[in-house]
């Protein structure tokens, strides 16, 4: 498919949502945990609740279908229901246990809440924390979010029904919350310049098909503005306001993320993989790698090869 970056990007840095937990519960509680992921998400299934966290003053109210992402938090508290006397203390668990237990129960309660995070390496962490607040509160009421609501269902009814392969249908479903709620999220914020903004800008799409397109070929500011319908300057301007970057910075970067990928996956000489994203010989790619990731090209596959093989996870940055 044309123009599909989003889809592109998302593969090429592997993000992934990936459900933790979650609760189902009646009359006024309280939950309340520590945040370790650099990013986290509740979603409101059911009910209402208020949320309030580390660094941000005013506490954010959910509404049924409503997902906080929370960006880089160290807790975070969540208080709803209705009743009288203390509220029921909630410490938000790991695993769908509760779910499976007030089976019979579930359709009757007041508040369903499911929680997740979203798993980045350093070129996901790029793309998404530059984009998002401490905070990011995708709507589920708003017109552009019936397929994020849908995906909560479906995520609930695997983790009500506890069936055969239960655990297989949350990891996928949580894959495509996760892509339900970029779409709701892009259409609802005013995003900061980046590479999400940039993925979401309906001008620049056609330059960004050329560089994705065709990596590796030699692209020229005015081909690309020409594509996009603009004159040099004015594209240039554009884009920089977009991206945060001039459109040549963005193709050196998004060449690097290929190169990635290819190293990670392929078993492609260095020197071909060179002249595939169009550098002119094997040391001038090495020299552009190890100036954008930090080390060789042959270290990085060897690292990453080694870590796949172990199960370590790679360094946050």
């Amino acid at each position: 498919m044309t123009g599909d970056q989003l889809s592109e990007v998302l593969d090429v840095v592997e993000i992934r949502g990936l459900m933790s937990g979650g609760f189902t519960t009646r009359g006024s509680w309280v939950a309340r945990s520590a945040l370790a992921d650099p990013l986290k998400f509740i979603a409101m299934a059911r009910g209402q609740a208020r949320l309030t966290t580390d660094g941000v003053a005013d506490p954010l109210d959910l509404k049924p279908g409503d997902i906080a992402i929370l960006n880089h938090r160290a807790w975070l508290e969540l208080q709803g229901g209705t009743g009288e006397g203390p509220p029921r203390e909630i410490e938000m668990p790991v695993g769908y246990s509760s779910f499976h237990d007030d089976a019979a129960d579930l359709v009757g309660a007041d508040d369903i809440v499911l929680a997740g995070h979203i798993d980045l390496n350093p070129a996901g962490e790029t793309l998404l924390l530059e984009a998002l607040p401490p905070v990011g509160h995708v709507r589920g009421s708003a017109s552009a979010a019936p397929r994020l609501c849908s995906s909560l269902d479906r995520i609930l009814d695997e983790v009500a029904s506890n069936l055969m392969g239960s655990a297989f249908a949350i990891r996928q479903h949580g894959r495509l919350l996760l892509l339900d709620m970029l779409r709701a999220y892009i259409d609802q914020a005013e995003l900061p310049p980046g590479r999400l903004r940039l993925l979401a800008d309906e001008r620049l799409r056609p330059a960004l098909d050329l560089m994705h397109a065709e990596p590796g070929r030699p692209w020229r500011l005015a081909e690309l503005a020409r594509a996009a319908s603009m004159s040099r300057t004015t594209f240039a301007s554009r884009f920089r306001l977009v991206a945060g970057m001039p459109p040549l910075t963005y193709l050196s970067h998004w060449r690097m993320l290929l190169a990635q990928r290819a190293l990670r996956e392929g078993d492609d000489r260095i020197a071909s993989l060179a002249s595939v994203l169009g550098y002119a010989s094997e040391s001038t790619f090495s020299t552009a790698f190890k100036r954008e990731v930090g080390e060789s090209p042959q270290r990085y596959r060897s690292r990453m090869r080694d870590e796949a093989e172990t199960g370590a996870e790679p360094p946050r940055t």
